[in-house]
């Protein structure tokens, strides 16, 4: 039955090969290159904001940033995970079978996910995120990511149906977005930039996420499918420019904090250095003393900068 189900389902993950795939097929990747840009590789990530693997993968895109960010640069793109539920020809009869099916991730990828969103507030869609992040793009790139992280927050953690309008507006005032231009271009322009967006998708071969292109200015190209351990990401950026180096950057909690507002503990451990049996009891000492305020779900917390 388990394997029927994630045949018919791309929400539901393979754990194994850390892929939440669609339900296209096709594997074939495109030799169609995309050129990279300013920094010598481009990175073309294919995602989508209820996504789980790509939650997963979370605290080894937030290192690469620290390490590397002056020699990549990060191209967001949607891949229309969840369509609709239409698309269900058996072995899934309704979205609270995947409830269950993100209790389990969250243990595997050691991320905070609560998957009774499933049961008490099920998403429709996954179209209407992922137009809302296309809108925030239009805005800029830095709150543009700020934005998906909320979203994915909401989702992950608190549950909220963010393929609601209400959600998406919340998410885009607390990271000062314009909600009335988001609204505007959500009902317009964005929908054509989702369209392209899934359009290249299907050029390049992507059948499910998260995948990464790693691309040079020569059109070179490594690509890292699912979710993979940090070294995975590195490999892939040293490949193609040997002498890339590492960023040092300050471990100590206030300057991750100020970097990024909102930490896992598993982020903590990959940003800091700190090892993972470690890292809760940091946090919570640092929530207890009233430096970070902690919010906590019945598969983990997260802890934000106050």
């Amino acid at each position: 039955m388990k394997n029927e189900t994630l045949k018919n389902n791309p929400l539901l993950c393979d754990i194994e090969t850390g892929m939440c795939e669609t339900t296209d097929g096709n594997t074939a990747t495109s030799s169609n290159s995309v050129q990279s840009g300013k920094k010598s590789i481009k990175l073309i990530y294919y995602t989508d904001p209820i996504c789980s693997s790509c939650w997963g993968i979370e605290p080894q895109l937030r290192k690469l940033k620290l390490e590397y960010g002056n020699t990549i640069e990060i191209d967001y793109r949607m891949g229309g995970l969840l369509p609709d539920w239409s698309y269900n020809s058996g072995g899934i009869g309704e979205p609270s079978d995947v409830a269950s099916h993100w209790d389990e991730v969250s243990a595997h990828y050691d991320m905070p996910i609560d998957g009774d969103v499933w049961l008490e507030d099920p998403l429709d869609s996954s179209y209407p995120p992922s137009i809302a992040f296309k809108a925030a793009q239009i805005q800029g790139q830095d709150k543009a990511i700020l934005f998906l992280r909320k979203i994915r927050e909401m989702v992950f953690l608190q549950k909220k149906n963010i393929a609601k309008w209400e959600h998406l507006a919340a998410a885009a005032k607390t990271v000062g977005l314009d909600v009335e231009q988001l609204k505007s271009d959500f009902d317009g322009k964005a929908k054509t930039m989702f369209e392209e967006d899934l359009k290249l998708g299907k050029e390049l071969g992507v059948r499910g996420f998260p995948t990464i292109f790693f691309v040079d200015n020569s059109g070179k190209q490594e690509i890292v499918y699912g979710s993979r351990p940090y070294p995975f990401y590195e490999m892939a950026i040293l490949k193609l420019n040997p002498n890339a180096t590492k960023s040092e950057y300050r471990k100590d909690w206030e300057t991750l904090f100020s970097k990024y507002h909102s930490l896992t503990a598993k982020e903590y451990s990959e940003l800091s250095g700190t090892p993972r049996s470690e890292s809760e009891a940091v946090l919570n000492e640092l929530s207890n003393t009233g430096h970070l305020k902690k919010f906590s779900t019945k598969n983990g917390s997260i802890w934000n900068l106050l």
